[in-house]
């Protein structure tokens, strides 16, 4: 058996040569690589000596040879092929160990030069596992070192691979190399080519874009049972996002539990005071904070009690057993937070189809809203995308503009900013009603800004809920007094949204009026 290595990424290829040497493979390599394997006092023929050919052009051709790709592409059980090789003096090669030049962590590198990406898009290596891959049931191509133990364990158990692992190998490895030249594409179709540029400016939307997903598992069916479905991860996933969840226990999760969990998980972890955020449909139902995981999930369920009767709960707080007991109470679908307690697992125990999910917070914990987040959204149309930036802006309280006689009070403010995080959050068109970090009333997904702020009313009202005194965000600006005139009505003493209508002093004049502050964000917070 012979295996040939060619490294970029040295990292364990010393531990498996030598393994592999063990198991009398002999191995071949390219430059770097062989002079390393030598160092360690391993017998190693050079690429070159294989080839009876040097490296050239600066190391740009090595393998790009017939002794090497006739070696890895030759059928072992058709007699031509194995003739045409002796014919030519061409041995086979078994085993290939190639993972390639460094090319996403190089652009990734700010001030990198067009030059250096180039000289970084390998050639050979892609070649060859293609041929290697191509070639599985004769041949092994390992691409990544995470492979190299399974591989040597199954060599040492029983001296060969099973097709089984040969086909894995060899669909992985045509995986990374469609990851690889995605990478590629989506960099060059980036570059806005500018004569004598040595840093290229490149537009934040490539001429052509190529996602890159992992599938993480089929699910029983769609948003509806006539529908399939899957659930897939990037290729790599932000620190801190739902993909990274583990479930615990409980029910498979379906598809309309995934997409309610992200909304919840994205809201929750955008606070930095111990919060609870509760989905239904989509659009949150209940949003509060509190001194730990316990009040603020009491505080978000009082919101709205019967819309959240089979919701999705978040919480960015480990989860202790006084908290578990409290939400055991009612029937939840699906639990998140970044830890439970022993004893808060044994709740849920007696609750065996709760789905009980632990995601780590993003690195430096729940204030670190700025990390682990999408950088961009993508909706899917009839044969096309919409790309866009991620809505990730957070609104500080430098940037609010008061526009009324009325000056808001410290109270006020808190309350504000606390309902325009939640709007972020929920479906256009939105209304909030807030009060003391909890939502008081929450309307949601309506055509018209009328109609939700309507029924957010109407939602305090089944919960008993008074909204005297309470600050309502708007995700949008009011086009007409009348949306105003309704919260008013409902009990709102402070208002935050964009401006920008038309109308704008017309809704200004009618604040005043009715005595209540209005503060505009400058910007909207359009959710469809």
């Amino acid at each position: 058996m012979r295996a040939l290595i060619s490294v970029s990424d040295k990292t364990g290829i010393v531990e498996l040569a030598q393994a592999l040497h063990g198991l009398g493979v002999a191995l071949i390599s390219t430059g770097g690589t062989a002079k390393l394997l030598a160092e360690k006092g391993l017998p190693v023929t050079e690429v070159a000596e294989v080839t009876g050919f040097p490296e050239m052009l600066d190391g740009r051709v090595k393998t790009l040879h017939p002794k090497v790709h006739g070696g890895l592409l030759a059928r072992r059980d058709l007699p031509e092929h194995m003739a045409a090789l002796k014919t030519h003096g061409i041995d086979t090669i078994d085993l290939l160990i190639v993972n390639l030049y460094p090319f996403e962590s190089t652009v990734a590198k700010a001030g990198c030069t067009l030059e250096d990406a180039i000289e970084n898009i390998d050639i050979g290596g892609p070649a060859m596992v293609r041929s290697a891959a191509k070639n599985w049931k004769d041949v092994a191509v390992l691409t990544d070192a995470a492979q190299y133990p399974a591989v040597i364990d199954e060599l040492k158990a029983g001296g060969k691979l099973s097709d089984k692992t040969r086909f894995a190998l060899s669909v992985a490895a045509f995986n990374r190399i469609s990851n690889y030249d995605a990478a590629i594409s989506d960099y060059l179709s980036s570059i806005e080519f500018e004569e004598g540029a040595s840093v290229p400016r490149r537009s934040e939307y490539p001429a052509q874009s190529n996602g890159r997903f992992v599938k993480l598992q089929d699910l029983r069916y769609g948003e509806n049972p006539h529908q399939s479905a899957a659930f897939y991860r990037d290729l790599y996933p932000a620190p801190g996002s739902l993909v990274t969840a583990r479930q615990l226990q409980g029910k498979e999760l379906s598809y309309n539990n995934i997409a309610d969990a992200d909304a919840a998980w994205e809201c929750v972890k955008s606070f930095e005071a111990p919060a609870c955020v509760i989905v239904k449909h989509a659009n949150p139902c209940g949003v509060a904070v509190g001194k730990d995981a316990l009040e603020a999930y009491g505080k978000a369920f009082q919101t709205d009690p019967t819309s959240a009767f089979g919701g999705i709960i978040a919480l960015n707080r480990v989860l202790d057993g006084a908290g578990a007991q409290a939400i055991s109470k009612q029937f939840v679908e699906v639990l998140m937070a970044p830890g439970y307690t022993p004893e808060a697992l044994e709740v849920f125990k007696a609750k065996a189809n709760v789905r009980v999910l632990e995601i780590a917070l993003p690195p430096g914990g729940a204030s670190a809203w700025d990390k682990g987040l999408n950088l961009s959204d993508v909706k899917r149309v009839g044969s096309g995308l919409l790309i866009q930036s991620a809505d990730n802006h957070v609104l500080q309280r430098s940037n609010l503009k008061v526009v009324t006689k009325l000056q808001p009070t410290e109270q006020q403010i808190e309350d504000l900013l606390f309902a325009w995080k939640v709007a972020k959050f929920v479906k256009s068109n939105a209304i909030v009603f807030c009060k003391d970090g909890m939502t008081m009333g929450v309307g949601a997904g309506q055509m018209s800004r009328l109609d939700s702020a309507r029924i957010a009313s109407i939602k305090a009202g089944h919960a008993k809920l008074s909204l005297q005194g309470t600050a309502v965000a708007s995700d949008a600006f009011f086009p007409f007094r009348d949306g105003l005139d309704v919260v008013v009505d409902a009990g709102a003493s402070c208002v935050i949204q964009p401006g920008g209508s038309m109308r704008d002093q017309e809704v200004i004049d009618a604040a005043d009026e009715r005595g209540v502050v209005m503060v505009y964000s400058g910007v909207r917070h359009f959710r469809h």
